[in-house]
């Protein structure tokens, strides 16, 4: 059975007509009919460099030495990639199990 949700991408919200779709960060929030809520971190795969180079840069994570890991990777950020990816990734099994289990927004439940 498909899982229906909502999502609400902030690069539509924040600044639609000036994101670089493969290289850039994002947030997401991911709402399914039953009432569950997700919140994720999105990198591109090309994002990932930039972060390593920057902080070869800047001296943050060791001067690159290491990064910490956002709660998805994508190959760009549009509605459609990340749209695909969230389904696919629902009907493996729930975001929390097969992510981060942190990005379960469990406070709406109580």
């Amino acid at each position: 059975m498909e899982k229906k949700f909502k999502l609400w991408l902030e690069f539509e919200e924040v600044d639609p007509n000036n994101w670089d779709i493969e290289n850039e960060f994002c947030n997401i929030q991911v709402d399914l009919d039953d009432g569950r809520h997700y919140g994720l971190n999105v990198w591109t795969y090309k994002f990932l460099q930039t972060a390593v180079d920057e902080d070869k840069k800047t001296g943050q994570n060791l001067h690159g030495l290491y990064q910490k890991p956002p709660d998805l990777f994508v190959k760009e950020l549009t509605r459609d990639c990340i749209q695909q990816t969230i389904e696919d990734l629902l009907k493996i099994d729930d975001l929390d199990k097969i992510l981060n289990p942190s990005i379960y927004d469990n406070k709406c439940d109580k």
